[in-house]
């Protein structure tokens, strides 16, 4: 009976949103790549690839969990915007859509702790975080934009994550260092702690130029849900406008991540040619000045801007793992 409990869950997984398998494959490349950035030119022994491994599991649940969340908080949105979706479209309760949430969030929580008592620390505070502006802050909150402001922090959560992995169990340096009762040190160096600065900030406008144009195509839903985003606060016209802004700045940190870490110009030149072929899309969503083609037009730069976001960590993946090759 629970063989077939599990395989219904697995199956409804499988058909819950189309999400093409460069995408699920991509997610593993991400979640690999940020240790291995964190690490830099450290040695990949057992240790290495048990945080690694464990890394990639834990976000991997994290962001099932996230996203069915994020469809039980959203349902009455969904019913407008997405009526495909799960629970407007009667495919699954939401009573059964919970304990499904229940089930990854407890698997991201135990794989974290498994890592570090810091990881699990933050896993828990980003899920309470998550919680709070789901249910209640981007509908409440008078901050203009204020969901499309706040909403990337919750990939930033990935790159905060990568690195405290790799300074909780394998120190990068003495620099930096907190001691805590049942949580033991954390520590790197200065320069480290800022390349996870930039990395995070490289997160959060890769990902943020992708939300825009997608809260554009939902602008309808979010406007009768109270919830704000660039386009309900501003106008589906600035909004674009702003999308491109974010992703030229996206560009820019890109090339200066780098600069400052040890990746090589098998990303830097990779790189280039993402941004430019991403960019064609921005650049005429900016130019369009008819609200229905805006509209129509928002959908593909989303999927556009979230492969190039998807696609610059498979980037980081490949030229650590080059580097790798090369030295061995």
């Amino acid at each position: 009976m629970h063989s077939n409990a599990l395989r219904s869950i697995f199956t409804f997984l499988a058909t819950w949103r189309s999400l093409p398998p460069y995408e699920m494959a991509s997610y593993f490349f991400m979640f690999f790549s940020v240790p291995m950035l964190a690490a830099g030119t450290r040695e990949y022994d057992a240790r290495f690839i048990e945080i690694t491994l464990f890394t990639a599991v834990s976000l991997y649940a994290g962001f099932f969990a996230a996203l069915i969340w994020n469809d039980i908080t959203d349902a009455d949105i969904d019913s407008v915007a997405h009526p495909d979706r799960p629970i407007p479209s009667g495919r699954i309760s939401t009573k059964k859509f919970f304990a499904i949430a229940v089930f990854f969030s407890l698997l991201t929580a135990g794989t974290a702790y498994l890592i570090s008592p810091w990881c699990l620390a933050l896993t828990v505070a980003a899920a309470l975080y998550v919680t709070v502006h789901n249910v209640a802050l981007k509908r409440i909150v008078p901050i203009p934009a204020y969901s499309e402001i706040s909403t990337p922090i919750q990939w930033v959560v990935v790159g905060l994550f990568g690195y405290v992995a790799v300074w909780s169990r394998l120190p990068t340096g003495s620099g930096l260092s907190i001691t805590l009762p049942g949580f033991g040190s954390l520590s790197t160096s200065t320069g480290e702690f800022w390349n996870m600065v930039l990395v995070a900030v490289f997160i959060y406008f890769t990902d943020a130029c992708h939300d825009i144009p997608e809260g554009i195509a939902d602008a309808d839903g979010d406007r009768s849900a109270g919830v704000r985003t660039f386009a309900t606060s501003f106008g589906e016209k600035s909004a674009a406008r702003v999308a491109l802004i974010w992703f030229v700045l996206s560009g820019f940190l890109g090339v200066t991540l780098f600069a400052a870490t040890s990746l090589s110009y098998v990303f830097l030149i990779s790189f280039a040619f993402l941004f430019l072929y991403t960019g064609r899309y921005f650049l005429r969503l900016w130019q369009m000045t008819d609200i229905h083609s805006i509209k129509a037009f928002c959908p593909i730069v989303g999927r556009k801007g979230f492969n190039y976001f998807l696609f610059s960590f498979d980037l980081i993946f490949l030229d650590l793992l080059v580097q790798r090759a090369l030295r061995w």
